[in-house]
């Protein structure tokens, strides 16, 4: 049987996985015009990330764990990154940002 924080986790997945989804049908591969090319392909790659870590979660494959955590590590820091250096911006004033944290910190904790 599947745990309550795997399939948490793997829910979190899957609306992080819409997200990026939306994005790229609405915007393509360049969803935001201020980031650079790297950054905005970096984003959409969880469209295809997020749901694959999400299924391997789910069948309990130790594969599955480990890349929710380069997700959850990586995609935090690369926001980080662009609201602090590029949109010169705060934590408080980017619910996205906040939204990652707190996915970041409930994966790490479980």
């Amino acid at each position: 049987m599947t745990s309550s924080p795997t399939l948490i986790g793997a829910g979190l997945l899957g609306v992080g996985a819409v997200s990026h989804i939306v994005g790229l049908v609405r915007h393509g591969l360049h969803p935001y015009d201020w980031a650079p090319a790297w950054l905005n392909l970096y984003w959409s790659a969880p469209a295809v990330l997020d749901p694959l870590a999400a299924v391997l979660l789910l069948r309990r494959q130790r594969s599955g764990l480990d890349l929710a955590c380069v997700i959850t590590a990586t995609d935090p820091a690369a926001t980080w990154y662009a609201v602090h250096s590029i949109q010169h911006s705060g934590f408080l004033a980017q619910p996205g940002l906040q939204h990652l944290t707190a996915f970041g910190a409930f994966v790490r904790c479980h």
